[in-house]
């Protein structure tokens, strides 16, 4: 096949470029190329989607699959009335942050009604946008390949690579610390998909031909199975002190990423669908997962291996400050 992947720099795009080369694929990736380079053997065509000529250089040539990434609905737009008659298959990548509904567990892709999308005139550069962006964006791309798209909402995304730096606070505190903080319960739901899993599965939606809405995401696990994962895949196993959510919210903790964050961690019970998704109907698709030890012990050697690898969250040092403010609670 020959497969345009619109983007293919960084992270997931540029899992999807190395995932359809390695099933031996003819690989074109249109990109600016300012944030990163492209998989070798894939050829990068140089396409700035803010130039209203972006495709001039892609657009009188067929592609069996062409793949977008994108998260403007102007980029999204102005691609399909570009390339969309020139392609057999569309896949668009849209979010798990589409969805209006994440407190309920269990909605899956056929069941979870979504957002209103961003007007026209919204403004494609705010992130707190970025859900009803996406809707725009599939509205965009279904409007005009309806009949040869298939739309993929990944959920938290993570591996060797992730700029975000969530998934690598935990192989990184295990592998330092001899306590680790454990946010909430034991069996608080935790759901997410490992990039090369999602980027292969992306190939084969594309080499099938599958059409429709499908989320990315493995199985729900529990967050203890998803640490004994990570101690597991880092070889270490420091104690762990499970902290309840009022206490982290009260000594302000912060979910999900960023400073002073636990990430992974999303308050309850709004947020108690959020990761626990049914994508019974994405393995019948074809989606397969490896197992979390094995993405943990990849992460913590991506780490070790990359100076300034991206770790967001709280520093070993705060984390050692909460857990001796909740012994003194709990002694009170």
């Amino acid at each position: 096949m020959r497969i345009l992947v619109l983007g293919g720099t960084v992270f997931l795009s540029h899992a999807i470029a190395a995932a359809a080369l390695d099933r031996g694929h003819v690989v074109v990736c249109a990109a600016r190329g300012s944030s990163g380079s492209v998989p070798e053997g894939a050829r990068h065509v140089t396409v700035d989607r803010e130039r209203p000529d972006a495709f001039g250089s892609v657009v009188d040539q067929r592609w069996d699959a062409v793949i977008d990434v994108a998260r403007r609905p102007s980029w999204v737009r102005a691609a399909v009335d570009a390339l969309g008659s020139r392609a057999g298959h569309w896949t668009f990548v849209s979010t798990g942050s589409v969805y209006a509904d994440h407190a309920t567990p269990g909605l899956s892709a056929d069941t979870g009604a979504t957002l209103d999308p961003a007007s026209k005139d919204a403004d494609e550069t705010r992130m707190e946008l970025y859900g009803e962006l996406k809707v725009a964006c599939e509205n965009a791309a279904r409007d005009c390949v309806g009949d040869r798209l298939v739309i993929v909402r990944p959920g938290l995304i993570v591996g060797p690579g992730d700029p975000s730096g969530r998934f690598a606070y935990w192989p990184a505190h295990v592998a330092a610390a001899d306590e680790v903080l454990a946010p909430g319960q034991p069996s608080d739901p935790v759901q997410m998909i490992d990039v090369r899993d999602v980027a292969t599965w992306h190939v084969t939606l594309a080499e099938e031909g599958v059409t429709g809405v499908l989320d990315a995401l493995a199985p729900v696990t529990t967050r203890a199975a998803m640490i004994d994962a990570v101690c597991a895949g880092v070889g270490r196993r420091p104690e762990l002190t499970w902290v309840d959510q009022e206490f982290l919210v009260a000594h302000d903790v912060q979910p999900w990423m960023g400073e002073r964050s636990v990430p992974l961690w999303l308050p309850l019970p709004e947020y108690a669908g959020f990761m626990a998704h049914d994508v019974s109907g994405s393995l019948a698709a074809g989606l397969v997962v490896r197992p979390l030890e094995q993405t943990a012990r990849d992460t913590h050697a991506w780490l070790q291996a990359t100076h300034g690898a991206p770790v967001t969250g709280l520093t070993l040092e705060e984390e050692r400050t909460v857990l001796d403010r909740w012994r003194r609670s709990e002694r009170a």
